[in-house]
């Protein structure tokens, strides 16, 4: 595995953790949403839908400090992308794309923006929940047995 993500470039950090764990182990175990998204990103390039679903309930995670009525109707409608109940061409129509390919860095900066204002000492503690939901709601709609890695 490691050499996988290293020819993905992913980051140092990722990289270091992986270390030698096999993929089963990364996949159970993995404490951050984000880079279980960007794996899988990489990992299943032609499966749009499912990283959408697995993106639009992590941004969801931060829906309570969303101001922007844009942002809410944005998540709702990856989500409804997600679980087949909309057009890719709906989507589009429905400006969510950027939805759709940043929600875990929206989701992430959000919680970490809300906790920084409240305290760094709670900033952290929100900022490691969020990742730990995050990659709980990623296996939970991206199953290891849909991702196109083997080891």
């Amino acid at each position: 595995m490691k050499e996988l993500l290293m020819k993905l470039n992913a980051c140092k950090d990722a990289i270091e953790w992986a270390g030698d764990k096999s993929w089963q182990e990364i996949y159970n175990t993995c404490h951050r949403g984000d880079w279980l998204l960007w794996l899988f990103k990489r990992t299943n390039p032609d499966d749009l839908q499912l990283l959408t679903l697995a993106k639009g309930h992590c941004a969801n995670t931060v829906r309570h400090l969303m101001k922007d009525e844009r942002s809410l109707k944005a998540v709702d409608v990856a989500i409804a992308f997600g679980e087949g109940k909309i057009s890719r061409d709906e989507l589009d129509a429905a400006d969510a794309a950027d939805v759709y390919a940043d929600a875990a860095d929206a989701a992430t900066a959000a919680a970490f923006a809300a906790a920084f204002a409240a305290a760094f000492a709670a900033f952290a503690a929100a900022k490691k929940e969020n990742q730990q939901l995050t990659a709980d709601i990623c296996r939970k709609y991206l199953p290891i047995e849909v991702w196109n890695i083997t080891k």
